[in-house]
């Protein structure tokens, strides 16, 4: 259920998850508009290869300088997961 990320990381899936291949810096500026404040460059970049080296994205080459992010089968099924529990949550139903 995402436990093993942090607050950042899986924010940084819900925004990838809700843009269409997008390169590091359309994630960037999409977390930065929705969440507010500057996110630097080196802490973007470590936490989207966490996400990659651990499943939940994929990335690749949209040119010789720009990668892009997207998505894995096994991240979208974490998400899903994820807002399962946060609704059983919100709604009292989870079960330990």
């Amino acid at each position: 259920m995402l436990f093993d990320l942090t607050g950042f990381q899986r924010d940084l899936l819900y925004v990838i998850s809700g843009l269409e291949r997008p390169s590091g810096q359309e994630v960037k500026e999409r977390f930065e508009r929705d969440f507010g404040g500057e996110i630097k460059h080196g802490r973007l970049y470590p936490n989207l290869d966490h996400l990659v080296d651990n499943g939940y994205v994929e990335k690749g080459r949209l040119d010789r300088r720009t990668n892009y992010y997207q998505l894995t089968h096994l991240g979208r099924q974490k998400l899903d997961e994820r807002r399962d529990w946060e609704n059983q949550i919100q709604t009292g139903q989870a079960t330990g």
